[in-house]
């Protein structure tokens, strides 16, 4: 059976959504850009590639994928849609590796692109009505008392709840997370990952976008302290705009091909794509299913925590990187050492493909190691990614 090899990586510079750098790109643009950019990094012509598979989430249907591929001339890759909320681009990844494992396809283009500012708003008439319609974002799961359409409260809150984390706890946690994405930008680290891409800003001037322009360089804990919770009616809760994710657009994409391929035309293997899970919750346990996937994909990869070099955990909250670590033991000094979520940003559909992106990279200037990507997503479910680097 051949190896799934990784050999390009990149992502887009994470813009905040509505306001920021990437608010009038749309999801269109941003995936043509990343999978443009992973063809070309991988030393492969654009024909050498039999799929493009892009994870998009809120973004009212089409096929992301598909539109980059014919947007590039790549009119012979068909192009694959994928869904899984947050972790979607995970997902993309694990379906580009599967298929290059099964002899399949010889090279994927996987990732996932994500414009929160663009996405379009739906519509449906209101039942027991003729003529009256509402806004409506079609509902994962049903809702109950205990798992609404808030998300706050199914995964940040009861999360928080379950693992016993204090809001003293989550807010540490989001000033680490800001002064190591602040540290990481001022060293130049992501410099090899960001893949530049021009935009119009709205006043019709056109610049280059290639810093991550979400973290707070202002953040401190006494900050943080001082935000109110998001549901203040609840007593004790600790989730706060600073403890919680970012509303985000970018774009990343990765080039998985067989390690035969990647033999016979001399390319530079990154990493080695070791495993891949996917598992459901409760939706009211929505946050603890990264929780639930770590072990599920160690085991799959014959790995233990004690193996593991490096971990991305999505920090949609900080409660669940927080979570991940007491429950499971994890050393929080080798978390999310850039930053992530609550800093960075959670750019949706492409925030798994980020976090493999970033991972690659890094283990690179380490001499090797493995590295493990993870996060809950909406819904009640979580993906998670084993990567190696030899």
């Amino acid at each position: 059976m051949p190896e799934a090899v990784i050999v390009s990586a990149v992502r887009t510079a994470i813009g905040t959504a509505y306001k920021g750098s990437l608010s009038e790109t749309s999801a269109e643009d941003l995936a043509r850009h990343v999978v443009a950019e992973a063809v070309e990094r991988s030393g492969l012509a654009p024909e050498s590639f039999d799929d493009v598979v892009l994870a998009e989430s809120m973004y009212g249907g089409g096929d992301l994928a598909r539109h980059a591929a014919v947007s590039l001339g790549m009119t012979e890759v068909a192009g694959q849609a994928v869904n899984r909320h947050c972790a979607g681009s995970l997902t993309a990844v694990g379906i580009a590796a599967g298929s290059v494992r099964a002899g399949m396809d010889q090279a994927v283009i996987a990732g996932g692109a994500q414009s929160s500012s663009l996405a379009p708003k739906t519509v449906w008439r209101v039942p027991g009505t003729v003529d009256r319609f509402e806004e409506r974002m079609a509902p994962t799961f049903p809702y109950t008392a205990d798992a609404t359409d808030d998300v706050t409260l199914s995964t940040g809150w009861n999360v928080a709840l379950e693992a016993g984390l204090t809001r003293e706890q989550l807010d540490a946690w989001a000033y680490r997370s800001h002064a190591r994405a602040v540290a990481a930008i001022d060293a130049d680290v992501f410099v090899d990952e960001i893949a530049s891409i021009k935009v119009t800003r709205r006043d019709g001037s056109v610049a280059d976008f290639a810093i991550d322009e979400h973290p707070r360089r202002s953040s401190t804990l006494e900050k943080l302290a001082t935000l109110k919770p998001l549901h203040p009616e609840i007593e004790g809760f600790s989730i706060t705009a600073g403890n919680a994710a970012g509303v985000n657009d970018a774009a990343a994409a990765l080039a998985v091909v067989s390690d035969e391929l990647a033999r016979t035309r001399g390319l530079t293997p990154l990493a080695t794509v070791r495993a891949w899970a996917a598992t459901g919750v409760a939706p009211r346990r929505t946050g603890m299913g990264a929780v639930e996937v770590i072990p599920k994909v160690l085991q799959r990869a014959g790995l233990s925590i004690d193996d593991v070099a490096l971990w991305e955990i999505n920090e949609a909250f900080a409660s669940v990187p927080a979570a991940a670590c007491k429950l499971l033991g994890l050393d929080e000094e080798l978390v999310n050492i850039f930053g992530s979520g609550c800093s960075l940003g959670h750019p949706v559909a492409a925030s798994g493909a980020r976090m493999l992106t970033t991972l690659t990279h890094e283990l690179r200037r380490r001499g090797g190691g493995i590295g493990v990507a993870a996060m809950c997503a909406g819904g009640g479910q979580a993906g998670a990614v084993v990567i190696e680097v030899r």
